[in-house]
């Protein structure tokens, strides 16, 4: 072989066995390498700008700030410091984990059941409604103290037409400067829808819904600002039929889950006999609705306090007296 041959030989062979000797004199052991501090940074990079760091780092000459070798490493950068996030839910809300849930699908699971099987059709609402279906014909005042939303019709012969419901509003306004707010009861949203439809519906109408709500007050014990509510809702029969219709499928649930007469007991209002007792005193009707409002308040406020305030609508002593003699019967026969 040839001189220059052989030194060829040589060197590719050095070439090729440079990575063998590099592993067998590092024991198969990872190699550390250090990374430049310009890569290490609280944020993630693209490749993009790391080349454009690189590329004007080069165009200074590689020098920094106070003169050096080329490629000299740059200052760290600052890490930002993270705010720690609070794992719990917001007050008055609450986590649904597997077993919680599954307690709830059953709960659920028999609330449409029941309504199926007494012939009612589900539906459903927005959670997120117009402030004006819950403060119309009650004033701004509802935002923080008592909602009321009155609900007139006579095409649908509504057996109980008038609604009341003490709460405060989960309320504000949005980015399109509407003033909107989160239901707190499904009753108001049904009403909106039914005049929407209009003619369209047949009647008698029968839906039932289990929907999220939300008041914004005080919690007490087992009472949340978040919590479900299942209605059931029949318009287009004047009867009572409705009603009993109604209360016949609560016994139904309160069967299939287990729960008895001695667990608990109903009460029945009328808002007929209500209205009659404040006509026998020369009530006006344009004052049920406060009165309504008020009586709804008894068992959560004292009694004198209840009287005050149906003493400043413009109610006799002996009007309120009368009021609640029979607001506290407990027999149909005795209110006859």
């Amino acid at each position: 072989m040839s001189p220059l041959s052989s030194s060829l030989l040589n060197l590719r062979l050095s070439f090729s066995l440079k990575p063998l000797l590099l592993l067998s004199q590092s024991s198969f052991a990872p190699r550390k390498f250090q990374i430049p501090r310009q890569f290490v940074s609280a944020k993630r990079k693209t490749f993009s700008a790391l080349a454009s760091e690189q590329s004007s780092a080069t165009d200074n000459g590689g020098r920094s700030g106070g003169g050096g070798r080329s490629g000299a490493l740059s200052p760290s950068p600052v890490v930002e410091k993270v705010q720690r996030i609070d794992v719990n839910p917001p007050k008055g809300t609450r986590d649904f984990p597997p077993e919680d849930m599954r307690l709830r699908t059953w709960l659920f699971n028999h609330f449409r059941e029941v309504s199926r099987l007494f012939g009612f059709e589900e539906v459903d609402y927005p959670v997120l409604e117009s402030e004006a279906l819950f403060i119309r014909k009650a004033g701004e005042e509802i935002r923080d103290q008592v909602c009321s939303v009155l609900l007139h019709s006579t095409k649908f012969s509504m057996t109980v037409s008038v609604f009341h419901f003490y709460v405060q509003l989960y309320c504000f306004e949005d980015r399109g400067n509407r003033r909107v707010a989160l239901r707190p009861e499904l009753t108001p949203s049904l009403a909106r829808l039914v005049i929407q439809k209009g003619k369209s519906l047949s009647l008698p109408l029968k839906w039932f819904a289990i929907g999220q709500c939300w008041r914004y007050e005080r919690m007490t014990r087992g009472r949340r600002r978040e919590h479900y509510q299942w209605n059931m809702d029949i318009l287009g029969l004047p009867e009572v039929t409705a009603e009993a219709e109604l209360i016949s499928s609560i016994v139904a649930f309160f069967k299939r889950i287990g729960i008895t007469e001695s667990d608990v007991g109903f009460k029945v209002s009328s808002r007929k006999v209500l209205q009659e007792v404040l006509r026998c005193y020369s009530v006006s009707e344009n004052l049920f609705g406060k009165v309504c409002i008020i009586i709804d308040k008894i068992e959560k406020i004292p009694i004198d306090e209840i009287k005050r305030e149906l003493n400043a609508t413009g109610l006799s002593e002996e009007a309120i007296e009368e009021l609640l003699q029979v607001l506290s019967i407990k027999s149909l026969t005795k209110l006859e």
